[in-house]
C-alpha cells in the first residue's frame, strides 16, 4: 500500500531513498506532520513497534476482576454454612434434650436398668411397651425389632442396653451429681 504524505500528498514510490519515515518530496517526518504511521522511529531512523499503552493489561485486569467475583459468589454458601450461630441459639440447642423412646417390656432387666438410669439422671423419656401396645409393637418392628430395649434418642437409635453409650448420646442433658 503506497503512503501519502499528510503535508504535501506525496505518493510515495518504490524508487524514492530517502527513509521510510520521512517525505521524499517536502523532507517531513510522517509523524510530525500528523499523519498516521503504523509504527515510531528510533534514534537512528529505523522502525520500532509499539502498541496501545495498557488495552491488553486493561482487558486481563478486568478479566481477572471477573473470575475473582465469579469465584467469591461460588464459595459464598460454603462461607456461610461454617460460620458459626448466635451464641443463643447454641445455648438454647444445648438446653433441649432430645426426644427419648424406650422400647421394651414390663418383664425385661436391661428395660428396667434403662429406665432407671433415665430416672437417675433426669432424662424425659417416653415408654412404649412392644407386647401391649400396638404403636410399640410396629414401632419396634420398623426399628429393626430383634430384641428389647430398643432406644431412641433423636435420630440415634441404640439396640440393647449400655449404660455408656446412652451417657455419650445424652451427656450435655445429664443431672450433674
Amino acid at each position: 500500500m503506497p503512503q501519502i504524505c499528510p503535508k504535501c500528498s506525496y505518493i510515495r514510490k518504490a524508487t524514492d531513498n530517502c527513509p521510510d519515515w520521512q517525505c521524499p518530496s517536502c523532507q517531513v517526518a510522517y509523524s510530525k506532520a500528523g499523519g498516521t504511521a503504523d509504527a515510531s522511529y528510533g534514534k537512528y531512523g529505523s522502525p520500532v513497534a509499539t502498541r496501545s499503552p495498557s488495552s491488553s493489561g486493561k482487558l486481563k485486569l478486568l478479566l481477572l476482576l471477573v473470575a475473582l467475583a465469579a469465584a467469591i459468589m461460588a464459595a459464598r454458601p460454603m462461607l456461610k454454612a461454617r460460620t458459626p450461630h448466635h451464641a443463643s441459639d447454641i445455648a438454647t440447642a444445648s438446653t433441649t434434650q432430645p426426644q427419648v423412646v424406650l422400647y421394651g417390656t414390663s418383664w425385661c432387666g436391661y428395660c428396667a436398668a434403662a429406665r432407671k438410669f433415665f430416672e437417675e439422671n433426669g432424662i424425659r423419656y417416653t415408654e412404649l411397651d412392644v407386647e401391649k401396645t400396638t404403636e410399640g409393637y410396629t414401632g419396634h418392628k420398623k426399628l429393626g425389632g430383634g430384641g428389647v430395649p430398643v432406644i431412641v434418642i433423636g435420630d440415634q437409635v441404640l439396640h440393647g442396653y449400655s449404660k455408656d453409650a446412652l451417657s455419650q448420646s445424652l451427656a450435655p442433658w445429664l443431672k450433674k451429681s
